[in-house]
């Protein structure tokens, strides 16, 4: 039978409980069992594909096409497993699931209610991510605090999966705060009771306490909060503050969490197959040397936006022992700026996805001034379609060279929907997601990083390169080196007559590793370190 560990917060958002829950998986795989990880966001979206960057972040895509939270990005890179559809529940794709179930006449006419029905479809989804993954142990974050209205059904189905399972087949974390008031200087316990207090009147009571400190606790604070939550003091777990997060699944099997869990579970504790996680926070805390690369986007201000993008950047740094130093550059401050002023230090140009029209000229200038100084450069989706633009206006002469996303009416359309996306209505969920193929040619700069001619790579976009302007593209110079053959659309383009130019349709972040850097980030970064 599959086990269930299920992470929740309390206190405050933002406690890092999708750390703390991808650490306990990676703990959990290293002793040699199956993980699997899901998210549940108690919001009412269906997801967070239509959401703005500014409220919840950049949107992280499964392989099979399901946008998701960006806590998804750091369960993939903590566990180096592709998850999926079922790993991503909001309480906007539950409750359209049970309505759509009420309208087919599903229920037989019965009353829909709360209770048994939305939370029926919530104890669904997590054991249905048992069953399809086959996994040992499935890590479940709860998203939200204790006390919010909107997760009340999320821990009323828990509480019954408890119930359903017993203790031997779960085991609940609970994520806390202990604040350093400073006047008194003294670490306080009473938020941390107070939350346990309202996890229990919900029917649920914690097995660990992860506790969110500045510095380490002293016995008497552990054995306060083990004597008030009821939870024994070898479960009271600390996180305490780092600079490095893959510090804390290290810290956390100092404290034999993993051990705590295994022995609820009845399952031997493996032998800890951990070095290699250990060479790279060891490598990680003994950067010293530094490259600095500029990420031109429009929402730097919220660097959650670029998270994926900003993790893939430092993996490539630490295969070299080197720390990137990110330049986030503001796109739309930099239409008005000088950019050799900007990009004084700079030994690389990232030029990231992205959505509509604002700070678009910005992208434009930067990736001519990487261009024309042979300056690494990478694009990265809307980055790869500002550089054929920039590419067709300035080397092809196409002075009217745009994308119909930004000027509907323009004559040189270098970037146009695809004849069956221009009758789509509906912006959710009708763009290209997920894995699509990609054939590569040899003897180019994208078959020396990937070094092999058929790979895979995950999708979020809706407009693509109009191959009406290829050949004029071509001619001029640029290459393209990565083709989706099935439908004949651009996915690569680079030019061989630049230091390091590449650019891909596709968002080769989302596969990057901590220990296994993606091959473009690889070279880019490489080349960035190389550079004069």
């Amino acid at each position: 039978m599959t086990k269930y560990v299920f992470v929740t917060g309390g206190v405050v958002s933002g406690l890092g409980k999708g750390i703390t829950a991808s650490s306990l998986a990676l703990l959990l795989k290293s002793r040699g069992y199956k993980v699997f990880m899901q998210k549940f966001d108690p919001y009412m979206n269906v997801d967070p594909g239509t959401m703005s960057p500014f409220q919840h972040g950049e949107v992280f895509v499964t392989y099979d096409g399901c946008e998701t939270d960006l806590d998804l990005g750091h369960y993939e890179r903590f566990i180096d497993e592709e998850l999926n559809y079922t790993s991503n529940i909001t309480n906007g794709k539950v409750y359209s699931s049970v309505i759509e179930k009420e309208r087919r006449g599903d229920y037989l006419g019965a009353t829909v209610q709360i209770v048994p029905h939305i939370t029926n479809e919530i104890k669904n989804k997590v054991y249905e991510a048992g069953v399809t993954s086959k996994a040992d142990i499935v890590i479940t974050e709860i998203g939200g605090t204790i006390g919010d209205i909107e997760s009340q059904t999320f821990m009323e189905s828990l509480r019954q999966i408890k119930y359903e399972l017993g203790s031997e087949n779960t085991f609940f974390v609970h994520t806390t705060l202990v604040p350093f008031i400073y006047g008194s200087n003294e670490l306080k316990t009473k938020p941390t009771q107070k939350s346990v207090i309202e996890l229990r009147s919900l029917g649920i009571q914690p097995d660990a306490i992860v506790c969110r400190v500045p510095f380490s606790m002293d016995d008497s604070i552990k054995n306060k909060l083990s004597l008030f939550c009821s939870v024994p003091v070898s479960n009271i777990i600390e996180a305490v503050d780092v600079k490095n997060i893959y510090q804390i699944p290290i810290n956390f099997k100092n404290q034999k969490i993993d051990e705590i869990i295994l022995k609820q579970f009845n399952l031997n504790a493996n032998k800890l197959n951990f070095s290699e996680w250990e060479k790279l926070v060891n490598t990680v805390n003994n950067l010293k040397d530094e490259v600095e690369i500029a990420l031109v986007g429009k929402y730097v201000e919220l660097h959650d936006a670029y998270l994926s993008v900003a993790e893939a950047l430092k993996h490539a740094g630490y295969k070299y022992n080197k720390k990137v130093k990110i330049n986030w550059v503001d796109a739309e401050e930099l239409e008005k700026s000088e950019p050799s002023k900007v990009f004084k230090n700079t030994k690389g140009i990232l030029v990231p996805g992205g959505f509509g029209s604002r700070g678009i000229n910005g992208k434009i200038i930067a990736c001519n001034y990487a261009r024309v100084n042979k300056i690494p450069y990478l694009g990265i989706c809307l980055g790869m379609q500002i550089a054929v633009i920039e590419f067709a206006r300035n080397v092809c002469n196409l002075k009217d060279a745009s994308s119909t996303e930004f000027d509907e009416m323009c004559e040189t359309p270098i970037i146009d929907l695809m004849a069956e996306q221009k009758s789509v209505i509906n912006m959710g969920g009708t763009l290209r997601l997920g894995n699509y193929d990609c054939s590569i040619k040899k003897d180019t700069l994208a078959y020396k990083s990937y070094k092999q001619t058929n790979i895979k790579e995950r999708h979020r976009h809706r407009y693509e390169f109009n191959n009406k302007y290829r050949e004029i593209l071509e001619n001029n110079g640029m290459v393209f080196s990565g083709i989706n053959e099935e439908a004949d659309l651009v996915e690569i383009v680079e030019i061989p007559k630049h230091p390091f130019f590449i650019a891909s349709q596709f968002h080769p972040e989302f596969k990057s590793r901590p220990t296994r850097p993606h091959p473009l980030f690889d070279s880019f970064v490489k080349s960035s370190i190389d550079k004069k």
